[in-house]
């Protein structure tokens, strides 16, 4: 599926370990977002600390450019995982259905284990911000059945690309 509304989109990889030759979910969702006809503004990779993540997705969020942010990793239960401690609190709307939708997809690929994904999204001025799992796995489900759609202008009966920070002439 194309939009026909191009979009921005960053990615962030939230790791300790990760570089860019064994970041796979990172280059899943570059490659998922390429295919489908949007620009890659950044992809960057970041330690799983709250103020170096608040810090990238911050930055993200001021810049006009950008429409969409998608982060990968961080997302469990471990005392590293950090992502949803540091972007919940950036958010000015949760999209509480998206987390609730990716977890129930993800139990017919996972079984019980999906109830340790605390994959999240929300809108922060204008630009949405998807938080998923750090596997491959994770981000295919995410991004196939879920993101794919809700950043295409034209999935009807509603979609997420009208609700953007977009200059749309």
């Amino acid at each position: 599926m194309e939009s026909a509304v191009i979009l921005n989109i960053a990615v962030v990889t939230v790791s300790d370990t990760r570089t860019e030759e064994t970041d796979k979910s990172g280059n899943v969702l570059v490659q998922s977002l390429q295919s489908a006809g949007h620009n890659l503004h950044a992809k960057s990779i970041v330690k799983d600390d709250v103020y170096k993540l608040r810090e990238i997705v911050s930055k993200h969020i001021a810049d006009a450019s950008v429409h969409a942010v998608l982060l990968t990793g961080g997302t469990g239960f471990t005392a590293r995982d950090n992502t949803y401690k540091a972007i919940k609190p950036l958010f000015d709307a949760d999209i509480e259905g998206f987390g609730e939708l990716f977890r129930q997809l993800s139990y017919a690929e996972i079984g019980s284990s999906t109830i340790q994904s605390r994959a999240f999204a929300g809108l922060a001025n204008g630009t949405i911000i998807f938080c998923l799992p750090g596997s491959p796995g994770a981000c295919r489900t995410g991004w196939d059945k879920i993101i794919l759609e809700q950043l295409s202008s034209g999935h009807k009966p509603c979609n997420f690309a009208d609700k953007l920070k977009l200059k749309l002439d």
